[in-house]
């Protein structure tokens, strides 16, 4: 048995989720991939994977193996880009992970140009809010926000996450509108909790150059970022938002910034990566271009944090109900 082979087979079962798919995307009958994974399996002395006439499912040493084969064809596959790539350019399967706002607004509306530039990089693309493990998960890169905690892997930042405080207006004629930090203790707010630990998080303004927590009253708890903004589109309380989601419903009088005098503390925007990784020419590739991206635009770049939009736009949002938004496309026109 071809040991490499066999390992090729069987990350393309577990990621097609299927024998027959599998089979067909490496165009070889049915019979010598399931002849292949039984051979793996007697060699390993283990079972790889569960069987039932519906699905397939990893077993423990299954996800296991999984994991340290990703790996092993991913630097073999990177060893021979190294060499490749300066007449052809990068190659291969580059696994992302990106926070869902940042994924659909920022970089989805832009892959055209991505893959205009590197046709041969096939991008896997994960969106969620729960930081994933890149070793285990065999993720190659993730864009994530906020003070990093994993000192193992390489960062590079490339942006600046800055949030803005606002309302709809039907909720500040209810109840008013605050103008210190003393009066958001009588105000209702949305509240965000973290998908990873359950708990809420706290209000936060940069004052002093000092990170200042409030923590806000609420009704209503989400661990969404598009269900949040949408709480607050209804009125039903404040909400401190990305300011590159708010800013179409800011200009159309839809939301209201409030506090403008005092500014959510900004929280840097990173793209990290395993050391591992750092040679390897499709995750340089994708970096360099992410990061790029980021740059063109004050909005995310960070450089400047006054309040004033001063990226170059293609559009303004005309719809005049929140029924009536198109969010994605005002959005991705409004940061891009």
């Amino acid at each position: 048995m071809d040991l490499f082979q066999a390992m090729q087979v069987f990350t393309r079962v577990v990621d097609a989720n299927s024998f027959t798919a599998a089979a067909d995307s490496l165009d070889l009958p049915r019979t010598t991939v399931t002849t292949t994974i039984q051979s793996l399996e007697r060699r390993l002395q283990t079972r790889l994977l569960n069987r039932t006439t519906r699905k397939l499912s990893l077993t423990p040493d299954g996800a296991a193996y999984y994991e340290h084969c990703a790996r092993i064809l991913a630097d073999v596959e990177d060893t021979e880009s190294a060499f490749h790539s300066s007449a052809r350019g990068p190659k291969g399967k580059l696994r992302i992970d990106v926070p869902p706002s940042i994924g659909r607004l920022i970089l989805i509306p832009r892959l055209c140009d991505f893959h205009r530039r590197f046709p041969d990089i096939e991008l896997a693309i994960g969106m969620g809010d729960r930081p994933v493990d890149l070793v285990s998960e065999a993720v190659d890169c993730a864009i994530r926000v906020g003070e990093l905690q994993d000192s193992s892997l390489v960062a590079r930042r490339i942006g600046t996450f800055q949030c803005v405080t606002c309302a709809a207006p039907s909720y500040l004629e209810r109840h008013g509108e605050p103008k210190s930090l003393e009066d958001l203790q009588s105000h209702c707010a949305v509240q965000y909790f973290s998908s990873r630990t359950g708990r809420t998080l706290d209000w936060d303004f940069l004052i002093g150059g000092e990170n200042t927590a409030v923590r806000m009253q609420g009704g209503i708890s989400v661990n969404d970022a598009d269900a949040y903004l949408a709480c607050g589109l209804q009125g039903m309380g404040l909400i401190q938002p990305a300011r590159y989601m708010a800013l179409p419903y800011l200009e159309s009088g839809l939301l209201r910034e409030v506090l403008p005098q005092l500014k959510p503390a900004p929280m840097p925007i990173s793209i990290v990566y395993m050391q591992n990784r750092h040679l390897s020419p499709k995750v340089r590739a994708f970096v360099d271009w992410v990061a790029d991206l980021f740059g063109q635009c004050s909005l995310l770049s960070g450089s400047r944090l006054d309040g004033s939009d001063s990226c170059q736009f293609n559009a303004k949002p005309k719809a005049h109900t929140y029924r009536e938004l198109t969010v994605e496309r005002n959005i991705a026109e409004r940061v891009l």
